[in-house]
């Protein structure tokens, strides 16, 4: 009387406690593997990490209200290496459908008790400073005196009437403000020949900030300046700021070679590692194929094997990369400037890239096990 094959239930039991029996049996190996995808999981995460964190800390430099556009250079590298000609504002300020204008030059690394707070250097009246509520003091009138972000001001324990450093100059807090924005309420506002002065680019300002009539629409407005004004990059949301720059693209395009990098080099290193496995076990397979497993089914028990050791390497990877990215941006010395943001998105990109790279690297041994024949590597192995 023949016995009735396994149901598929009982089947994927089988499958489940020989993977673990295996893994059990070679701890350290499968401890390398995981420990490889783990290294390159854990680089990952924190790229992204600290991409993203870029992307955040650039969209505070500039605050867009509705009807409001940004204008950089070019081609810049971000937004605080842009170079404009103060001569723009007076020009932007003559088309019939601009209604303000405001030029703004960005210091950075002027605070040395502080070095991470941005400098604004700006005009009093302008429709941006003119957001300012101040809590204390009042608005910047002369060149040698500065206002504070509140939030800046409670970290440094700063009050009306201190006298501070800024890039070698001693100036005197006349005001604290708030606006609402974490990177403005973080960092202090100087008047911008003061700024313009620090930073050597007199007659030049980092970026404008335009506010148009309400009757034209932003894409309209867009295409008008972009048209007479070829060496501009303007920008609609805050966000696109670190995006339109070169250094933004830099990091997206080098996490993105390290995302294929990794997918190539885990998959290759699983592949070596599961090739080893499988020819190791080619009499267990026999034995396997013997009571009547099929060929399909030895290679899903390849599978199985490399995806569960990749998972565990990619879980690992992802403490790694939560703990390595802010050690990564104190590494670059940019901590005074980017948090690391790490979401979920990023972390379940990670984890799916871990599960690719068993998946790769188990296909072709996967293969190889599902071909092994069980007269032959039985007869080898008596």
């Amino acid at each position: 009387m023949r016995s009735r094959s396994p149901t598929p239930a009982r089947r994927c039991d089988q499958m489940l406690i020989q993977t673990l029996s295996y893994l059990r049996r070679r701890p350290g190996r499968a401890f390398l593997t995981a420990l490889g995808t783990a290294i390159g999981i854990g680089m990952i995460v924190s790229l992204l990490a600290v991409s993203a964190g870029a992307t955040q800390t650039a969209g505070d430099f500039v605050h867009l209200g509705p009807g409001e556009l940004g204008l950089f250079q070019k081609d810049a590298t971000d937004p605080t290496t842009s170079v404009l000609p103060d001569s723009l504002l007076t020009t932007l300020g003559h088309e019939p459908w601009v209604t303000a204008v405001q030029g703004m030059q960005l210091l950075v690394g002027a605070l040395p008790r502080s070095p991470g707070a941005i400098v604004f250097g700006a005009r009093a009246r302008g429709f941006e400073t003119g957001r300012m509520v101040f809590v204390a003091g009042h608005a910047v009138a002369g060149a040698n005196e500065i206002v504070l972000g509140d939030a800046l001001a409670r970290q440094l324990r700063a009050h009306v009437g201190q006298a501070f450093t800024v890039a070698h100059r001693r100036m005197r807090v006349v005001g604290i403000y708030h606006l609402g924005i974490a990177e403005q309420d973080q960092g202090a506002f100087v008047a911008l020949a003061t700024a313009q002065a620090i930073s050597g680019h007199r007659g030049e300002v980092t970026t404008i900030a335009v506010k148009i009539a309400p009757y034209l629409r932003l894409s309209t407005a867009r295409r008008r300046l972009l048209s007479r004004f070829p060496g501009l990059t303007v920008i609609t949301d805050p966000d696109e700021a670190l995006r339109a720059g070169a250094n933004g693209q830099l990091i997206d395009k080098m996490t993105l070679v390290i995302v294929v990098l990794a997918l190539v080099l885990g998959g290759i290193g699983v592949m070596n590692t599961m090739l080893m496995a499988v020819s190791e076990r080619r009499g267990e397979f026999a034995l396997l194929s013997a009571v009547g497993w099929s060929g399909p089914q030895v290679a899903a028990l390849v599978l199985i094997e490399g995806v569960i050791v990749n998972v565990g390497g990619a879980v690992l990877g992802l403490i790694i990369g939560v703990l390595g990215a802010p050690a990564l941006v104190h590494l670059l010395g940019a901590a005074a400037f980017v948090t690391p943001e790490l979401t979920a998105w990023i972390l379940g990109r990670a984890l799916l890239i871990g599960i690719l790279v068993g998946v790769l690297g188990g296909l072709y041994p996967a293969w190889r096990a599902a071909r092994v024949s069980p007269v032959r590597a039985l007869a080898q192995r008596s």
